[in-house]
């Protein structure tokens, strides 16, 4: 799954100065936007009737939920409100494990959510794994 969206590192009590420092262009005061690809990886016992681990429609509609539904064409930082100056930081670690809790919760207990990875481009990409 992709999504379009516009971030900034930044902590709300820091000083410009400091998140300039420690985060450099990605504190940008105008944000900067990246087309992120999302891959879910799920497991689980087979259902004997389907021959599937997960429902697929079931998996697409969390999916467009909690991922594309969620952040595309959005400012995660603005938002979305587990990413707003002082909570989390809209980082690809802390995106992964978002969307990793937040598909987990919206597939229920038959399945688990054993990896999120999230990249930013082809050289930059965090992962959660369970």
């Amino acid at each position: 799954m992709t999504f379009a969206a516009a971030h900034r590192y930044r902590r709300d009590d820091w000083s410009e100065e400091k998140n300039r420092a420690v985060f450099g262009a990605s504190a940008n005061p105008n944000f900067h936007g990246h087309t992120y690809a999302c891959d879910v990886t799920v497991a689980g016992d087979v259902d004997p009737d389907t021959g599937m681990i997960v429902d697929l429609g079931r998996l697409d509609v969390a999916l467009a939920t909690e991922v594309r539904g969620r952040f595309d064409q959005r400012n995660i930082n603005l938002e979305v409100a587990a990413f707003a100056d002082g909570k989390l930081i809209p980082t690809g670690e802390n995106l992964a494990r978002y969307i990793f809790e937040r598909m987990q919760h919206a597939l229920g207990d038959a399945t688990r959510v054993t990896r999120v990875v999230v990249r930013e481009d082809d050289t930059l990409w965090a992962e959660y794994i369970a």
